[in-house]
């Protein structure tokens, strides 16, 4: 069941989903060789708290953190830990969700640790323009699909990526998860927009194959099963009369 939101639910998001940019970009600030990924989880959790905001992942289904941060072959979900240390030529997403006055947002980018490599470069800039060209063609009347499975996909097979199949992005505002289910290949999805729907587009693209797996160490940790690299953006839109606003825009 889509939720359509009334406007005093998306002012409540669009507020929600600016803070978590800010935090998204505080904490990016922070990113470095030699720091740990928890030191990164403690300002965010810290920075949340500070602007009256819960952090939505922890706790929700046993998640210990207030953010998810995933290296190089991690596709998402990555625990911080003091022992995981970004070093030169690590690729990180850091994935930030806050609850606002009882509102989500929900946002995500890559980042390069220092020098990375021409491949990892290349993979975070076309996951970054893929989201980018799906989310220019938003409107209501238009297919979801349309507008993202048969853009995305495309675009990361064009240049050598896979598009992750089992994960991708979700209606979110009132609750962290709602339907719909955004698919990032084209799935023959029947989902027609209309104003007032918010969700999340959050290609997951690896340089490899797109099979994964979870780490059975932790039961959170998704990695690519041929261990390549992944790289992830992604912001929460809402829908319009006209077209679309990108709401983890700042």
């Amino acid at each position: 069941m889509i939720k359509i939101k009334n406007k005093e639910q998306i002012e409540g998001i669009r507020r929600s989903s600016q803070l978590a940019a800010l935090v998204l970009q505080q904490t990016a600030n922070l990113i470095k060789a030699g720091i740990d990924t928890e030191s990164l989880n403690t300002f965010a959790h810290n920075f949340i708290l500070k602007h009256q905001a819960i952090p939505a992942p922890l706790n929700y289904n046993g998640f210990p953190k207030s953010i998810c941060t995933s290296i190089n072959d991690v596709v998402c979900h990555g625990i911080p830990s003091p022992k995981d240390i970004l070093k030169e030529g690590d690729i990180i997403n850091i994935d930030v969700t806050t609850i606002l006055d009882g509102y989500y947002g929900d946002t995500s980018a890559t980042y390069a640790v220092g020098k990375i490599s021409p491949q990892a470069q290349k993979l975070v800039n076309v996951t970054q323009e893929s989201l980018n060209k799906s989310i220019k063609t938003l409107a209501p009347g238009k297919s979801l699909n349309d507008c993202v499975g048969k853009i995305i996909a495309p675009l990361a097979d064009k240049n050598g990526f896979s598009v992750v199949r089992d994960l991708g992005g979700h209606g979110v505002g009132l609750q962290f998860h709602e339907d719909p289910f955004v698919f990032h290949f084209d799935c023959q999805q029947n989902v027609i927009l209309k104003p007032g729907m918010i969700f999340t587009i959050e290609p997951m693209i690896n340089a490899g194959d797109w099979p994964i797996y979870i780490d059975s160490d932790d039961g959170w940790t998704i990695r690519t099963k041929d261990k390549s690299l992944s790289a992830q953006f992604e912001h929460t839109i809402l829908i319009t009369d006209s077209g679309h606003e990108v709401l983890t825009a700042l």
